[in-house]
């Protein structure tokens, strides 16, 4: 027997119970299964012959087996791949071992075929054998312990007895590292649900303690960060009819401005609005982000969103909004937190509707004081616009009422004058103005902050921004005031824009859209007593300056003419005057005819002076110093805007003479498409306006003077026959003055004496020479070149005698009388001569020589019969 036998045995049981005590020591050192079985693969491999050393514990919740830790000896490389396999009962071999709590060896797996699941991903790792060991403990059966082998039969019978005692203390540290984890859980899960129930008291006292929804998000978000760490929180409500979301409140420790409250996004195309449709809580994370390719998506990438969740807020059925709960780090939410989310979202979601309820309920409340301080408004301005004609005092009397409904620092009123296109500042209320401001500025429609309201017609709010960025000057100087909000309502009154009542503040956004359609109701009041104002203003100008034009023509006629200046005794004046006595007491109408400067105006008034209208104006108009296109507007007047530039209404010369006298001086000049209505006035004294459908009555007596021959008009139908015959009804034919030459001596002594009266000058006497050659003289220019020949005399003149100059009078004789034989006898002549010459002798014809001399072709033929023109000539 070999001596040395015994001696080995010992060794051996000494280094077995020397493992069994390393394992005692590594099981006292580790609370951690993962570290446990890492020392113990480092350990046992010195005494069992183990490549792999694994731990398989039951889970009683779906009664399976699972694979917990997988280590490989110290020597072997590491290899993964089993950690967390499930295993069922009946199946594996662990599951045989726990069930049946006994040890099992598999000395070669590639024969093995009782056990279909675990072989396989044993064998993918290389075990060629297993020895597996129940863990089992005095209270529970725990699982199995398994070693693992590279080698075919590498376990025997004494291995097996070594990591039995290994798998029973083994057993004992298991079950105390998993009471440990138990009670560890358990502790967490009290603290958690302390801190939860904690949470949901704090959120129902926020709830319970203000309606702000700012505050509240505010409050609540405090309390999820000692819970669940995050950096923001946002609360956004739907409003269903424009299908979007209002960013309500904001709780954010930094943000770089990309969102902000009261905002509008869209439902669609965000992780807000996944949550709202399905209602359920979502969650996504950066990358979920990246792939919205929204708006709302790439701001919250810009906001360096990491991860978030959003739950939708849910009361009664009706989705409120959603709660939305991000970080700036990539994060992922457990269980428990999205519960107590969703527990803290119905919370919230009771506080949101008690908030907005209690909104409705104020905004009710505040639409109806609202609406009772506009009638009351309203009330009062129909009161002061009953009893203010005057459209300042009306202004003054309505500030106090609009500031009691508005935040209004500064009331004012512009008028628009159409005409020059200007604003004026006609009353201004702005008792802590600076002074940049004052009654009567004006500014150009395009420079002023009312320009919007005015042109569009409609009211308008300006902003601090909108008012700074004004080039205005009116906009610069309310910004010096310190004025940071204005409102602009139009005065409208039917299609007319009178001006603008304004409104402004020192404060920012002081006006709302529903101040300025108040301020609109007010503002239609104003337009009325602003247009009655303004109709009256018109009517008082209009009588005003009728009056003065009846003024100036009466002092005209006072100051210009003495009616008893018809100087002569001769026999063809006496004729005239006679006959002026004989009709000046009728109402007739009187044709006076006559040369230029013969007097036919001074013989119209003689007329008028011995009527029955002595008393009226007499009013005058020369129809030949009138352009063609305003003659009948001078006769008729017009109404404001029926032409361009008809800027305001005027009276015309047939109302001006009304109950008076008309003289139409060149009668003759008056174009045919007038006559017509000059003859209808003269028959039956009425006629419209131009651009007026109104007829007026007029009661005048018309004079009309020409020294045309109209008969030969009318022969040549540039006068209408019937209007020559209306005017003709009594004809005076004023002698030219080289016919009366008897009455120059005393036309020279007047005109002399009433030039030097003028001129301040002393004449006694006139030259015998000098008088007998101014009677010499043929005067075609009549009494009036008379009078302007004495004029220049009497400036001549040095002394007590005339100095009239005879030497000129003798020259403009001899070019007279050449100029009269040119006139009459060539130069008539050689200019018919001439355009027949021209058009091939060809007379009528739109080329024609009656056509390039402007007459009628039978005028021509007429002429040329006269002037003896033949072509054979």
């Amino acid at each position: 027997m070999d001596e040395s036998f015994p001696t080995q045995a010992a060794e051996v049981d000494t280094a077995q119970y020397r493992t069994l005590l390393n394992v005692s020591e590594a099981i006292a050192a580790h609370r951690d299964l993962q570290a446990l079985f890492r020392d113990l693969a480092q350990r046992l491999p010195a005494v069992a012959p183990f490549d792999f050393i694994g731990l398989v514990l039951h889970d009683p919740e779906h009664n399976l087996m699972k694979v917990h830790v997988l280590e490989t000896a110290a020597a072997r490389p590491h290899r993964t791949g089993l950690d967390g396999l499930e295993l069922p009962i009946e199946e594996s071999a662990t599951g045989w071992v726990w069930a049946h709590q006994q040890p099992l060896i598999i000395p070669s797996l590639a024969g093995e075929t009782r056990f279909s699941k675990g072989m396989t991903a044993l064998r993918g790792i290389g075990v060629q054998s297993v020895c597996l060991l129940p863990l089992t403990t005095a209270m529970r059966r725990l699982g199995a312990m398994g070693f693992g082998s590279l080698e075919r039969q590498a376990f025997g019978d004494k291995d097996l007895a070594l990591l039995d005692q290994v798998a029973k203390q083994v057993a004992v540290a298991v079950d105390n590292v998993l009471n440990f984890s138990s009670a560890t859980v358990s502790q967490r899960a009290l603290v958690r649900e302390r801190d939860r129930l904690n949470l949901l008291l704090e959120i129902n006292h926020a709830v319970n303690a203000t309606l702000d929804l700012k505050q509240l998000l505010t409050a609540i978000a405090t309390s999820l960060r000692r819970v669940m760490p995050h950096e923001r929180t946002a609360l956004l409500l739907y409003e269903p009819d424009h299908e979007q979301f209002r960013l309500h409140a904001l709780n954010f420790d930094l943000t770089k401005g990309f969102l902000s409250e009261g905002e509008l996004t869209p439902v669609d195309g965000s992780p807000a609005g996944i949550a709202l449709r399905s209602r359920k809580p979502f969650y996504y994370a950066k990358a979920d982000l990246q792939g919205f390719r929204s708006d709302v998506a790439d701001r919250l990438l810009a906001e360096g969103i990491q991860s978030a969740y959003c739950f939708p807020l849910l009361s009664h059925n009706h989705v409120l909004g959603v709660l939305t709960i991000s970080s700036l780090t990539e994060k992922t939410f457990e269980a428990d937190d999205i519960t107590l989310l969703g527990e803290a979202a119905k919370q919230i979601a009771i506080a949101v509707e008690n908030a907005l309820n209690y909104g409705y309920v104020l905004k009710a409340r505040q639409e109806l004081a609202r609406e009772r301080d506009r009638l009351q408004l309203l009330l009062e301005t129909n009161n002061a616009v009953a009893s203010h004609l005057e459209v300042r005092d009306l202004f003054e009397s309505i500030t106090a009422s609009i500031r009691r409904v508005l935040k209004a620092d500064v009331i004012s009123l512009t008028i628009l004058d159409p005409e020059l296109n200007q604003l004026k500042l006609y009353a201004l209320d702005f008792p802590g103005q600076k002074g940049f401001l004052e009654e009567g500025t004006t500014c150009t429609l395009c420079g002023c902050p009312a320009t919007t309201a005015i042109t569009q017609r409609e009211p308008v709010v300006l902003s601090r921004q909108e008012l700074e960025q004004s080039e205005s000057t009116v906009s610069q100087r309310l910004v010096a005031e310190g004025v940071k909000s204005a409102c602009c309502v139009p005065l409208l009154l039917r299609d007319r824009t009178l001006g603008a009542l304004n409104v402004g503040s020192l404060q920012e956004r002081a006006f709302t859209q529903g101040d300025a359609q108040m301020l609109s109701e007010v503002a239609k009041q104003i337009a009325l007593a602003v247009a009655n104002s303004l109709a009256y203003q018109e009517i008082a100008t209009l009588k005003d300056k009728l009056a003065k034009e009846k003024l100036y023509l009466e002092e005209e006629i006072q100051t210009g003419y003495n009616f008893e200046e018809i100087v002569g005794d001769s026999q063809a004046l006496k004729r005239v005057l006679n006959q002026v006595r004989t009709v000046a007491a009728t109402d007739s109408t009187v044709l006076i005819l006559g040369e230029t400067g013969s007097g036919k105006e001074l013989v119209a008034r003689a007329l008028h002076n011995l009527s029955d209208r002595r008393e009226r104006t007499f009013v005058k108009l020369n129809c030949a110093a009138i352009p063609t296109g305003l003659l009948e507007s001078e006769l008729f007047g017009h109404e404001k805007g029926a032409f361009t530039g008809a800027i305001a209404t005027k009276i015309g010369r047939f109302e001006l003479a009304d109950r008076g006298t008309l003289f139409l001086d060149e009668v003759g000049e008056i174009p045919l498409e007038l006559q017509v209505k000059l003859l209808r006035v003269l028959q039956e004294q009425e006629f419209e306006r131009l651009g007026s459908t109104r007829t007026i009555r007029v009661n005048v007596r018309v004079i009309s003077a020409t020294n045309r021959d109209l008969e030969q008009l009318v022969e040549n139908r540039e006068f209408r026959s019937d209007l020559y015959y209306r005017l003709n009804v009594f004809p005076v034919t004023v002698p030219p003055l080289r016919e009366r030459a008897e009455d120059i001596p005393a036309l020279v002594r007047h005109f002399a004496q009433k030039f030097a009266l003028r001129m301040k000058k002393r004449i006694e006497t006139i030259p015998a020479e000098a008088m007998k050659a101014l009677q010499q003289y043929g005067w075609p220019g009549n009494v009036r070149e008379l009078e302007n020949f004495i004029e220049r005399a009497v400036i001549l003149t040095q002394g007590p005698d005339l100095s009239v100059p005879i030497a000129e009078l003798k020259r403009t004789q001899n070019h007279t009388n050449q100029s009269a034989t040119v006139t009459l006898e060539q130069a008539e002549r050689e200019h018919i001569l001439k355009a027949l010459s021209d058009a091939g002798w060809v007379i009528g014809g739109s080329s024609g020589a009656a056509a390039r001399l402007g007459m009628k072709r039978t005028t021509l033929q007429s002429k040329m019969q006269k002037l003896g023109i033949s072509r054979q000539s």
